[in-house]
């Protein structure tokens, strides 16, 4: 392998937990409703809760359905 492909692998890996984080942190916002944490209700806690879990299993779905799409 050749320093250019050894740079592009390291900076995709870098660019991707980036972009997780990112979209983990827009999830979180949209789920709380662009509310801090001590300003939730039990309710709105309980909500924003069972939003960031549906989340959580598009986003699993969505890798699953791309690694079946591989084949």
């Amino acid at each position: 392998m050749n320093a250019n492909g050894l740079i592009n692998m390291v900076v995709r890996q870098f660019l991707g937990r980036f972009m997780n984080k990112g979209i983990d942190a827009g999830i979180d916002y949209a789920a709380k409703r662009g509310k801090r944490g001590e300003e939730l209700s039990h309710e709105e806690r309980l909500r924003a809760r069972n939003a960031k879990q549906t989340a959580k299993r598009a986003q699993q779905a969505g890798r699953l359905i791309r690694r079946i799409g591989r084949f």
